[in-house]
């Protein structure tokens, strides 16, 4: 099974491919596994990055025939003329491509299209037959759905994850998902394709800054204050300032502020996460969390003038943060 068996397709019958969505660092792994496949370990491999030919170098790529008259699989990067931004400067050129485009199914090669874009422009001629003459595979998807992309690639790559091993990674990932996918390559290439142990997460990925502030902050709820003060030292030590993380900290307050309110107004879990487009743990968090909305508001505003207190020289040294956190 291949990784675009996991996305939304147009086209399954269709031999050329288009792969297109934000990430490029998706859409790389997927066209990479997609080539790797037995059937075309005899192909000429070759890869057009428009932004460098030009169309030009497109046109006479797909034109050309195979030196060694073997089929080619031709990777063909930055496709600007899919994208909403680009400007037709040379129509018998676009033209030319447009033919080459209406007869993809006579190819005996295969032509696999990596569009880095969160849309391409439907309404243009050229998009439109490129649509009909090939599989669509659209790899966008929402914040809150970073999980479960990524488990559904370790599933289909045969790789386990055993107790919360998964769930640390997200964490310590921030839920962002090229961060995640780094990290799940990582430890896929220590494991060496077997199970990946809550331990083996935590000893070879790093927490996140944000994951590291979240720490304190759940330590601060938690009245363990001895454990927060640990953490918030180790951060200074590794050379954050008390105004950085302090920044960090107003953000996380911000966040807890909108889950209560919406909460207050009689929303669930899932629509919150839907409507914020945030990781469903951090949301279950803050749902739980003890402190009532005049609370966050008081912190927040107290934050505000700490952080202008810094900026002006009034406070210097991380005491007065600590101070603070303590009273939150």
């Amino acid at each position: 099974m291949t990784l675009i068996s996991l996305f939304k397709q147009s086209n399954k019958d269709k031999n050329h491919l288009l792969i297109y969505g934000t990430n490029d660092l998706l859409n790389n792994y997927i066209m990479t596994d997609f080539v790797k496949q037995k059937q075309f370990s005899n192909y000429d491999l070759i890869y057009v990055d428009v932004l460098e030919s030009g169309i030009d170098g497109l046109i006479a790529t797909i034109s050309e025939s195979s030196l060694f008259s073997l089929q080619r699989l031709i990777i063909v990067k930055n496709p600007i003329f899919l994208s909403t931004k680009f400007v037709v400067k040379d129509s018998k050129q676009l033209e030319k491509l447009k033919q080459l485009i209406d007869n993809l199914s006579i190819l005996d090669d295969l032509i696999v299209f990596v569009a880095n874009y969160e849309k391409i422009d439907k309404r243009k001629a050229i998009v439109k037959l490129l649509i009909k003459n090939v599989n669509v595979v659209e790899t966008n998807f929402k914040a809150q759905e970073v999980a479960k992309i990524l488990k559904s690639i370790a599933a289909a790559e045969k790789i386990k994850f055993i107790g919360d091993a998964f769930t640390e990674l997200i964490k310590r990932s921030d839920n962002v998902f090229s961060l995640a996918l780094n990290n799940y390559l990582k430890l896929k290439n220590i494991v060496e394709g077997k199970e990946i142990l809550p331990e083996v997460v935590k000893s070879n990925i790093d927490q996140s800054l944000s994951e590291n502030v979240f720490e304190i902050m759940t330590a601060i709820f938690n009245k363990n204050y001895v454990e927060a003060n640990r953490r918030l030292d180790d951060q200074i030590n590794n050379g954050l300032t008390p105004i950085a993380l302090l920044a960090i900290f107003e953000s996380q307050l911000e966040f807890l502020l909108c889950v209560k309110i919406l909460q207050k107004r009689g929303w669930i879990k899932d629509q919150i996460v839907d409507e914020l487009d945030a990781n469903p743990y951090r949301i279950y968090y803050a749902l739980n969390n003890r402190l009532d909305i005049t609370r966050l508001k008081q912190s927040i505003k107290y934050a505000i003038k700490l952080d202008y207190g810094y900026k002006n020289g009034t406070y210097t040294g991380e005491s007065f943060l600590k101070v603070y956190l303590l009273n939150i």
